[in-house]
């Protein structure tokens, strides 16, 4: 007696009746099929057969190993991305598709796209939806969203921290660039994102909290070699560089520095 199963390779598409030969299968599972055009990848729908097949029935290769479900993944999430560019470009919305993730548990595939402004998407939605024969989502993010699903180097050489390690997106603001003495140049203190850099909040408090126990710059102070006024602090060395009264100047520890208290 003859294998045949019902299978789909879209969710909302047709069941296609197929030959499993003596391969045994389960509901819900996932198989490799001949469509005559190529190898692709099917999902079981039932196990019983139709009274009357009809078509030639195609070929069930093998049950779908997790390399067959990632690639068939992969290359839905790629036509996803296509035909939401030209979608979108036929119904003039103005609108940058970044990427989609296909959830293969809901059958729910998201895309995810920037713009200057809000955009109507309802009708590329259902568009979409009826191409792809899938239930499809479209989700708008802002430009440190954009970097970390597009991915890249940052200034530093390694790939970006959001898209590297970070789970979330701290607050982060010139102050913090303030305090660690850097040149404030947008070119350098900003990600390819547009947005200052994540990396400037990593070291925020520390920087904070060694800058407390320094003086201030033009602050008088005592020295091993007599009064001197601060020119210059360096927070990473913990030093400070003082110039004293016969004009020399000396780069100190700031745990050589006299306290008023040591004074007494």
């Amino acid at each position: 007696m003859a294998n045949i199963i019902g299978v789909k390779f879209r969710s909302r598409g047709k069941l296609v009746y197929c030959d499993a030969g003596e391969i045994s299968l389960q509901v819900n599972d996932y198989v490799v099929v001949d469509t005559g055009r190529g190898l692709d990848v099917a999902k079981v729908i039932t196990l019983e057969a139709p009274s009357h097949p009809g078509e030639q029935l195609m070929k069930v290769v093998r049950q779908a190993e997790a390399k067959d479900l990632e690639e068939a993944r992969r290359n839905l999430e790629k036509e996803a991305l296509i035909k939401c560019h030209e979608m979108a470009a036929q119904l003039g919305l103005k609108m940058k598709p970044l990427a989609a993730r296909y959830d293969s548990q809901d059958e729910h595939l998201t895309i995810f796209f920037s713009a200057e402004e809000r955009v109507d998407f309802r009708d590329l939605v259902r568009k979409l939806s009826n191409a792809l024969e899938r239930r499809v989502e479209l989700r708008q993010v802002g430009a440190r969203d954009e970097a970390k699903l597009l991915g890249s180097m940052g200034k530093c050489g390694y790939p970006l921290c959001c898209q590297n390690f970070l789970t979330s997106f701290a607050s982060v603001s010139i102050k913090m660039a303030k305090e660690q003495n850097l040149a404030l140049n947008p070119m350098k203190i900003s990600g390819i994102c547009g947005r200052l850099l994540c990396c400037l909040a990593y070291e925020s408090k520390e920087y904070a909290a060694v800058k407390e126990q320094m003086p201030k710059l033009k602050q008088e102070i005592s020295t091993p070699w007599g009064k001197a006024t601060v020119i210059s602090i360096n927070v990473l060395k913990e030093t400070v560089t003082v110039q004293l009264d016969d004009g020399a100047m000396r780069e100190i520890a700031l745990a050589e520095l006299i306290r008023p208290e040591e004074k007494l």
